[in-house]
């Protein structure tokens, strides 16, 4: 294991090029936070990326767990959840007794309740990983949802714990009763956090932690313990899930059960798997296309849960690596220069593609929406639930659609595999 490898003479430049990208690629992404409420600067826009921002933080933490630890979690939530009801709590002490704490510390009174939560009670869960594991958090977050409902003293009850944000010492002169404020607090937190738990992959307990995830035994008999390992990474995600609770607490300005809930671990589980957990970068993209189709189809299906399952079984059935492995499957090919053949393939893919989503989605609302008989407008076109006509149209979407798209996905295999042996042979892939 210590023998080392002599370099490569040919490699000698690739490591300032990367450095330059991968400063290039953060200062970007600060840059794209700052410049956002610029030019999206309606008060829904702001609220919508303050989401994101949030969940964002959230699915990072998730994925120390899952993608870095192999550790499935069912009840992260709680994390979450302690979070923001710390934050709540610490913020109605800062007014009650006027302490000179302003706003933008109080993520950090989340991310330790966070944390007290996941010592506590991480020892005993994570001395075993697999379904044990997964049952334990599951059995442990439906607990603390109901016990919240109970607990009045800590939890508010059904009413939750409200607070007020604006009530805090002011900094720079600052509020934080605009939401361009709250969202630019959001931004830093995000970027601190983000920076953070990326530098947490680099160390050596990052790198040991993915070594347990893909080989404990082997771990063990190196001389290292799995159940440290695992602890001390679950204590790391319950920490900065905490801040993320803690960042939801001070936009909405209360905690309740609901950040406990199964469905909020649901949500984080979906955002971290559809993105992508191989990749630091693909809980990001996650989360916000989860937070975005969960704010857009909220406002125009009931069974918008529906939709994000479909969207699950297919992201592990075809790509198990998630969006961000299906953007990183093309690097070889652009490296080598052989996308641009398989590009055709995917241009002819697209209708026949799209005519099956279109079907599923009639088919889905059709059923949803035929008893009440409420009317579906699908991309301006109106369908009516109980017409034999909206039956028959999505029954030629899903049928025909469906089995035109799946002959274009065999042309794309094929392309896909020709561009891929020439890659291949030109040194691009491994």
């Amino acid at each position: 294991m210590n023998a080392k490898v002599p370099p490569n003479p040919t490699s000698t430049s690739k490591p300032a090029g990367d450095g330059l990208r991968f400063y290039g690629v953060w200062l970007l992404g600060i840059a794209a936070l700052i410049v956002l409420p610029m030019i999206f600067s309606s008060g829904g826009s702001l609220t919508s990326f303050s989401l994101i921002g949030i969940a964002i933080v959230f699915a990072l933490s998730y994925n120390i767990l899952l993608g870095q630890t192999g550790l499935l979690s069912f009840g992260h939530a709680v994390h979450y959840g302690l979070g923001g009801f710390a934050a709540c709590h610490m913020m109605n002490a800062v007014v009650a007794h006027k302490w000179p704490i302003p706003l933008p510390f109080i993520p950090l009174f989340g991310g330790l309740g966070g944390l007290v939560f996941a010592i506590i009670i991480g020892w005993v869960m994570t001395k075993r990983a697999g379904t044990v594991f997964a049952m334990i958090s599951l059995g442990i977050g439906e607990l603390v949802a109901s016990s919240s409902l109970i607990l009045r003293s800590v939890f508010g009850g059904e009413a939750g714990i409200t607070t007020d944000r604006t009530a805090l010492p002011k900094i720079f002169g600052w509020s934080f009763g605009p939401q361009l404020q709250v969202y630019y607090l959001i931004a830093f937190w995000l970027v601190l956090s983000a920076i953070a738990m990326y530098a947490l992959t680099r160390t050596p307990l990052g790198r040991i932690s993915n070594a347990v995830r893909d080989n404990p035994e082997r771990v063990q008999f190196i001389g290292y313990d799995p159940h440290v390992v695992r602890y001390l990474a679950f204590c790391f995600a319950g920490s900065f899930a905490g801040v993320a609770g803690g960042l939801a607490a001070i936009n909405f300005e209360i905690a309740n059960s609901a950040y406990l809930g199964a469905i909020q671990s649901g949500l984080v589980l979906f955002s971290t798997f559809i993105g992508g957990t191989a990749y630091f970068f693909g809980p990001i993209l996650g989360a916000i296309l989860v937070t975005y189709l969960q704010l857009g189809l909220t406002s125009v299906t009931s069974v918008w849960q529906l939709y994000f399952g479909i969207i699950f079984i297919g992201i592990v059935m075809f790509s198990p690596g998630g969006i961000a492995g299906l953007l990183m499957m093309h690097r070889p090919l652009v490296r080598a220069g052989t996308l641009r053949t398989v590009i055709p393939s995917y241009l002819v893919a697209i209708v026949p593609t799209l005519a099956l989503a279109c079907g599923v989605i009639l088919t889905i609302e059709t059923v949803a929406r035929y008893s009440g008989g409420e009317a579906i407008n699908l991309f301006g076109i109106g369908f009516k639930p109980q017409s034999p006509l909206t039956w028959i149209s999505a029954a030629i979407l899903l049928v025909g659609g469906g089995f035109v798209a799946r002959l274009t996905w065999r042309r794309i295999a094929e392309a896909w595999d020709r561009a891929a042996t020439v890659a291949r042979d030109r040194g691009y892939l491994a």
